[in-house]
């Protein structure tokens, strides 16, 4: 599923129409169709006004960071978030992003019995399963999601679980809810744990330099999260970056926080 290049002003600008609510959602979210210029498409709205305050995040902003979750996304040149807005909808201001068809058969995750992973896979961790059993958690070797744990890695994502994975019928994979991001704190917690402590891709490298760029005062992803995240947020962003290109690898649990989110699908 490629986006036509149309998506932003269609989803900014476009009427909304509430077609139902998202009822697995922590937060409300409502399924809506968007219409504009003769064109129309599925999205998602999350109004701020049905956000839950939690207690590590500012209230009403979680809209704010899904829309700069977007926008990181897009400066690293993947496209691994959907189209993301800020706009007004019937419920107030909110975040409006396309929905995503998935191929719901698609594995990238699962439980298996023994201590290692098969070849194509990467270890979790373990998982109870019920009548004192345990089974290992693992998740594809797949690069689309190594691009995505870099990419949470930057952002700081403090929720991302597996239902978050959406791949499509074009090879295509994106994550979604990010409202949960960029916090000052470290507060990482991924189900792609997988490649902890391993040497980041050259790609993922190049990415990365692309980004400190993008960062720096006065830089166009700097612009683009300041009306959406604090200035301490975004130079945490900034030295989450550095912290990255500095290591070389892929981060690893700190020890300090949860590592994997609950429940992790």
């Amino acid at each position: 599923m490629t986006p036509p290049p149309n998506t932003a002003e269609l989803l900014a600008r476009g009427d909304l129409t509430v077609r139902g609510r998202i009822r697995e959602a922590s937060n409300a979210a409502l399924y809506c169709t968007v219409s504009y210029d003769g064109e129309e498409a599925a999205c998602i709205y999350k109004p701020v006004a049905g956000e839950r305050p939690l207690w590590d995040f500012p209230d009403g902003t979680l809209a704010q960071r899904e829309v700069a979750a977007y926008e990181v996304s897009e400066a690293t040149g993947w496209g691994l978030v959907p189209p993301t807005v800020l706009r007004d909808g019937p419920y107030g201001e909110g975040m409006c992003q396309l929905w995503v068809e998935v191929v719901p058969e698609a594995e990238l995750l699962a439980l298996v019995d023994g201590e290692e992973p098969e070849p194509g896979w990467k270890a979790i961790g373990f998982a109870e399963v019920g009548e004192g059993r345990t089974a290992l958690l693992v998740h594809a070797d797949d690069e689309r999601l190594r691009r995505l744990a870099v990419l949470d890695a930057v952002i700081n994502n403090a929720d991302r679980k597996g239902g978050h994975l959406l791949p499509t019928g074009d090879g295509r994979l994106f994550g979604i809810d990010h409202g949960v991001t960029f916090n000052a704190e470290n507060k990482l917690r991924t189900l792609l744990w997988g490649w902890a402590g391993e040497p980041l891709t050259q790609e993922a490298a190049d990415v990365l330099e692309g980004l400190r760029k993008d960062l720096a005062e006065g830089g166009t992803l700097t612009a683009r999260l300041e009306p959406l995240i604090t200035g301490a947020e975004i130079d945490a962003t900034r030295a989450r970056v550095g912290a990255l290109l500095a290591s070389g690898t892929h981060p690893e649990p700190s020890g300090e926080w949860p590592a994997i989110p609950w429940p992790p699908v």
